[in-house]
C-alpha cells in the first residue's frame, strides 16, 4: 500500500512538475517566430530540389519523378497538420492550470490521438517508400550512392537538431 502511494505521489509530482513548465515558456521559445505555410512550402521545394539535382536524373527516370515528388509534398504537408494541432493543444493547456489538466486528462484518448498519429505518419512514409521503388530499380550506382549521402546527411542534421533542442531544453531547466 505504501508502495503504491508513493509511486502514484512520485507520478503526480513529475507530471505537475512538467505540466507546470509548460505553463511558463522559456524566454527561447518566446523569441522565435513561426514559420509560415509559404515559408514551409518553400523549404519543401527546395528539398525536392536539392535531392531531384543530386540524382541526376536521366529523361526515363524524369517520368517516374512526380510520384516521389507528391508523396514528399503530402508527407510534409500532413506534419504541418499534426505540428499545428499540437501547437492548438498546448496553447489551450497553457489557458489551464496544472491541476484543471490533471483532472480532465483522458489517458485512452491521448493514447488513441497518439495511434492515429503515428498511423498517419506510417501511411505517408508507405506512400514515399512506394513511390521510390520504381524509380529506385533504374538508378545507375553512381546515383545510388548519391541517395544514399544525402540519406546520411539527412539524418545527421535530424540527429543535430535533436541534440541541439534537448541541450536547449536542459539548460532552459536550469
Amino acid at each position: 500500500m505504501v508502495k503504491t502511494l508513493a509511486s502514484g505521489a512520485i507520478a503526480l509530482f513529475a507530471t505537475v512538475s512538467s505540466l507546470a513548465y509548460a505553463q511558463a515558456p522559456s524566454a527561447r521559445v518566446e523569441r522565435l517566430e513561426r514559420i509560415s505555410a509559404a515559408d514551409v512550402g518553400t523549404l519543401t521545394d527546395a528539398r525536392v530540389n536539392v535531392v531531384k539535382s543530386a540524382l541526376q536524373l536521366t529523361p526515363d527516370q524524369e517520368k517516374l519523378w512526380p510520384a516521389i515528388e507528391d508523396a514528399i509534398r503530402a508527407r510534409a504537408k500532413d506534419r504541418q497538420t499534426r505540428e499545428a494541432n499540437a501547437e492548438k493543444e498546448a496553447d489551450e493547456l497553457r489557458d489551464r492550470s496544472p491541476i484543471e489538466v490533471l483532472r480532465e486528462r483522458n489517458p485512452v484518448d491521448f493514447m488513441h490521438r497518439r495511434s492515429d498519429a503515428l498511423a498517419q505518419r506510417a501511411a505517408d512514409l508507405k506512400k514515399l517508400a512506394d513511390a521510390w521503388q520504381p524509380l529506385y530499380q533504374t538508378l545507375t550506382p553512381d546515383q545510388k550512392r548519391r541517395m544514399g549521402h544525402l540519406a546520411m546527411v539527412t539524418l545527421r542534421e535530424m540527429r543535430s537538431g535533436i541534440e541541439h533542442r534537448r541541450l536547449q531544453s536542459e539548460e532552459d531547466e536550469e
